[in-house]
């Protein structure tokens, strides 16, 4: 039997990893929140891969606070750091797989068009560099690893844009969204489907996974968009399901009319071909995923 630890277990995709493998019989797993698995914690870690045994670890922890990473930036480097480290040789030592969620923000932001896995890495602030040093720590640590970057994630759990925007529409007649940073949304529960996937490819006797295969996918949603259109999309959608009784008047602004302490890419938008190559994994309907916003309210 594949046997699944997932770290992160309370967080936007681990929760729906959770409710997805519910209905996977052929998958034991192992879910774990910050309480139950200290991931910065290197004994914690081999004290609970040793004892469970897993054929892969699904990495869902980090530090996610863009602008908070700025000045917690030991904390970032634990968690997205070295937390994956210790993750990824203690999957070395018992011959696990080990999956790891990356980020866009290991980018600039400053490319024309689709990145693609092989493009130069460059990230702007503390929340991305210490998620590119995680992504090298797990290359390093396990031969056996997906990371999987994605990027403008949002889900029924945890803190999101679209809960934001749902909040904020019912306290506001007009608001104004940036319009010059673009991305492809990214649904919550297709991250988890994906690596749910994978998983089972990885460990598929008969597949015959190719070892070489192994290495960094871009996962994200289509169309891509931007903030603002991202915005409206939502509002429309919640009108339609009588959630809004009229949209917000939106007003697209510049990326500097909205200043953050971290710096957010220009362009986040990603080539998800090789995942649907590799893996006959498509890109995110980020779209279908807002028809039901009942669940976000």
């Amino acid at each position: 039997m594949v046997k699944v630890l997932i770290t992160g277990s309370n967080g936007q995709v681990g929760s729906c990893l959770l409710k997805q493998l519910q209905s996977c019989p052929e998958i034991e797993f192992l879910a774990v929140d910050r309480n139950k698995l200290d991931i910065t914690s290197e004994q914690d870690v081999i004290k609970t891969v040793n004892d469970f045994l897993p054929t892969i670890i699904i990495n869902a922890a980090a530090h996610t606070a863009v602008d908070k990473a700025e000045n917690e930036v030991e904390l970032s480097y634990a968690i997205n750091r070295d937390g994956p480290k210790y993750l990824a040789q203690a999957a070395e030592k018992v011959g696990a797989a080990i999956l790891h969620i990356s980020t866009d923000y290991v980018f600039s932001g400053d490319k024309q068009g689709l990145y693609s896995e092989s493009d130069s890495v460059s990230p702007q602030g503390v929340y991305g560099e210490s998620k590119l040093a995680g992504e090298e720590a797990v290359i390093n640590a396990c031969p056996r690893h997906i990371i999987l970057r994605t990027a403008w994630v949002f889900g029924e759990d945890g803190n999101n844009f679209v809960k934001t925007m749902l909040r904020l529409a019912k306290q506001r007649d007009s608001l104004d969204i940036v319009a010059d940073q673009f991305g492809g949304p990214t649904y919550a529960g297709d991250i988890a489907a994906a690596l749910i996937e994978i998983a089972k490819k990885i460990t598929d006797s008969d597949n015959l996974f190719d070892t070489a295969d192994y290495g960094i996918y871009h996962f994200s949603g289509l169309p891509h968009v931007s903030w603002c259109e991202f915005s409206q999309e939502i509002f429309n959608k919640a009108v339609e399901q009588g959630l809004l009784i009229k949209s917000p008047d939106v007003k697209g602004i510049k990326t500097e009319g909205y200043p953050t302490p971290a710096k957010r890419p220009a362009n986040s938008t990603l080539n998800t071909n090789k995942i649907t190559t590799v893996f006959n994994i498509p890109a995110s309907n980020w779209q279908l995923a807002l028809d039901d916003l009942v669940d976000y309210a």
